[in-house]
């Protein structure tokens, strides 16, 4: 019998201009991606709020997609890993004022800058540290971004070894990163320590984000290993027109 996502774990991007409206007409959540970029959390803060909580009127769930632009958990510069603290730190804040409790975040690795032994380290220190500070009802979810495999990411989640610490499998960019990989492959290896997933399509190149229909993979069959080995994890439409996938899960019976 084929796996259903319950509408209480969906969760539509606001990097969407319909993902408000659409997460009204079904009964979704919301992913909101306002505050992206880290600045927005304190220059023009009252539009990027205001925005925000506008959004927020057309759903009851919501989980918050911290900034990433330049910050880096493992940084080498210490007063660049300040910046980095700092920012997970507003971010949380923030997400405390709004009533949300599960926050992505993405690990900062770039290729060729940083050695995966000395990144992994690092950012197990980090991560173990920041989440120490956060309430017990408090989840956050890792993202990969251009890592070419899941294991960097599966490590630093053993080891901050902590259940509020989980990993968040972006399918969009494992399809273009991956090394010598199936996404079916990367997929079930992060299942035991899934907590969210994203889900867009593509060709392989570039990052469009496209419908869950409009690109190379099979997110239906991606759908049923997520569902069937991880039913729990929440999960996000990170695509740039909501309805169209919407529909698409409904019309597949999968929603």
């Amino acid at each position: 019998m084929k796996q259903k996502i319950m509408p209480e774990r969906l969760f539509l991007s606001t990097i969407a201009d319909d993902a408000p409206v659409t997460a009204g007409a079904f009964g979704l959540g919301l992913e909101l991606a306002e505050f992206c970029t880290a600045s927005n959390m304190d220059t023009d803060f009252e539009h990027w709020d205001a925005a925000a909580r506008e959004k927020m009127k057309n759903a009851r769930r919501f989980i918050l997609h911290a900034p990433f632009n330049e910050l880096c958990p493992s940084a080498i510069d210490p007063l660049v890993l300040d910046v980095a603290k700092k920012r997970y730190m507003q971010a949380f804040r923030l997400a405390e004022s709004y009533g949300i409790k599960r926050m992505v975040v993405h690990s900062g690795f770039v290729p060729l800058v940083y050695f995966p032994g000395y990144f992994t380290e690092r950012s197990i220190d980090f991560w173990r540290a920041y989440i120490k500070e956060l309430p017990a009802d408090f989840t956050v979810v890792l993202e990969n971004v251009l890592e070419d495999a899941p294991d960097m990411l599966l490590d630093i989640v053993k080891g901050v070894d902590d259940p509020r610490f989980r990993l968040c499998l972006d399918v969009g960019h494992a399809n273009i990163t991956k090394n010598g990989l199936t996404i079916g492959s990367w997929t079930e290896k992060v299942l035991p320590y899934l907590g969210h997933a994203h889900l867009h399509n593509n060709f392989g190149w570039p990052d469009t984000h496209n419908a869950l229909d409009d690109g190379e993979m099979d997110i239906e069959a991606l759908l049923g290993i997520i569902l069937e080995g991880q039913p729990d994890a929440t999960l996000t439409l990170e695509v740039r027109e909501s309805r169209r996938s919407v529909e698409w899960l409904i019309k597949k019976g999968l929603l």
